[in-house]
């Protein structure tokens, strides 16, 4: 059983969606990275590429980072690490993390109350591996 509700999943993935638009240029290899990030923590593969969908239409549709900030920050350091992790991948995707991507990542941090040296250290890590 998945340690996450389906709507806190839909929320997660807008998350993600928001941070791979934040920078104008939505690829494919952003999506599949979220798809992927979807059948990591959901029960339900078959229904993982409707979930995105409906992340895309909760993203397009909202200003505020914080309906999908407030249940992630009630989570474990664990799980608000590989979240963490998984917009840096996105963001890295391209090859580069603008001003804006940077700015994004902060204020998320700061948010779900996720300290900043251990997103350094994460971002540090994705990028040296790439």
């Amino acid at each position: 059983m998945s340690e996450f509700s389906k709507s806190e999943i839909v929320g997660i993935s807008a998350l993600l969606v928001h941070a791979a638009k934040i920078d104008e240029n939505y690829s494919n290899d952003e999506k599949d990275l979220i798809l992927h990030f979807i059948d990591s923590i959901s029960d339900t593969s078959t229904q993982n590429k409707e979930t995105l969908k409906e992340a895309e239409r909760l993203e397009a549709n909202s200003n505020q980072l914080l309906q999908f900030t407030n249940e992630i920050k009630k989570k474990s350091e664990e799980i608000k690490s590989k979240i963490i992790e998984q917009i840096c991948k996105i963001m890295i995707s391209d090859n580069k993390i603008d001003q804006y991507e940077s700015n994004l990542l902060r204020r998320i941090c700061g948010l779900i109350y996720f300290p900043d040296k251990l997103c350094g250290e994460i971002k540090l890590k994705l990028l040296e591996n790439k």
